[in-house]
């Protein structure tokens, strides 16, 4: 688990994914995280956790990176991620994620 805080209070966040380097370190490591849905929650604890945790490298899978945030935004999941420096891809994780992670080993 890697530890963030909310404002006012700690909470934790478990990725859904964590693709370790050799030697276990977390910030060398590759976090995934899978989403369908990307509700405002989980943008807002997503910024959180990077903003706590710079070094760590989070990436998302989405089912669909074009789908909107909302109905009511144009903003997609895609440009949520490229505005805030977020790495993305559509229903698999990439082979290139993969490969760079084993070039890191």
């Amino acid at each position: 688990m890697i530890g963030y805080t909310k404002p006012q209070k700690n909470a934790r966040y478990t990725p859904d994914f964590v693709i370790h380097n050799t030697d276990g370190e977390l910030n060398k490591s590759l976090i995934v995280e899978t989403k369908g849905r990307f509700l405002t929650q989980d943008r807002a604890k997503m910024l959180l956790v990077k903003a706590q945790h710079p070094d760590l490298d989070i990436r998302f899978v989405f089912s669909n990176s074009k789908q909107r945030i909302s109905k009511q935004s144009k903003t997609t999941y895609a440009m949520w991620c490229e505005k805030n420096g977020f790495l993305y891809a559509d229903e698999t994780i990439p082979k290139e994620w993969l490969d760079e992670q084993r070039r890191r080993n």
